[in-house]
């Protein structure tokens, strides 16, 4: 069952679609600049662990929520990921290991807000490492950044970077590992895939 929470964020109000697990812990997923939480890996991780006990929480951000079509800025983005995760702590929802992630822009902010937010792991889905064909402009520091294990399951064609970009950016990492997994950014390709390599490293975390 996903319950739809209406939180107001120093932005413009914020959507939070909980879905009800077990005692696994809680994992909130953000969505991308160019969708949303309906995004098809989104959803495919949000059921495979909700399935095993997760309770997954896909935050729809203020911008999206306006009907807008350009992302707001990252800072703006972390602002209004911020108000949610306080608006869901303080009514407990935030039970367990707290895992942070997302697709795209919203791996990103889960990134940049791990430590903060005490965090026990961050999942991030098609990391964008560089616009495409401008590896020079690099944002591997967000990856770097990351104090707890990290996981970046990557498109074997993401123009974004590719596995083995991300993987030369973790290079001594400790905690961080890299999946290819058949596809490109938009990870709309075999998403059980996708799926089943995000509950394999839930699996890790929860038991490490």
């Amino acid at each position: 069952m996903t319950e739809v929470h209406d939180i107001g964020t120093p932005h413009g109000p914020a959507r939070a679609h909980v879905t009800t697990g077990g005692s696994s812990g809680t994992l909130v997923l953000g969505h991308g600049a160019g969708g949303g939480v309906e995004s098809a890996d989104l959803v495919q991780v949000a059921t495979e662990a909700a399935g095993a006990g997760w309770r997954v929480v896909r935050v729809e951000q203020p911008w999206r929520v306006a009907g807008k079509r350009i992302a707001a800025a990252p800072p703006t983005l972390d602002e209004g990921w911020r108000a949610v995760l306080d608006h869901l702590r303080a009514g407990d929802l935030l039970t367990g290991p707290l895992v942070l992630g997302g697709r795209s822009a919203g791996a990103r902010v889960a990134c940049r807000t791990a430590a903060d937010q005490g965090a026990a792991g961050v999942l991030a889905l098609a990391f964008p490492l560089h616009p495409p064909g401008k590896p020079e402009k690099s944002r591997a520091v967000e990856l770097t950044a990351v104090p707890v294990p990290l996981v970046v399951i990557q498109g074997e064609t993401d123009a974004f970077g590719g596995p083995a970009e991300v993987a030369a950016a973790l290079t001594g990492q400790a905690g961080a590992s890299v999946y290819a997994v058949p596809g490109d950014h938009s990870l709309k390709r075999n998403v059980d895939v996708v799926a089943a390599a995000a509950m394999s490293w839930l699996g890790e975390v929860t038991a490490g």
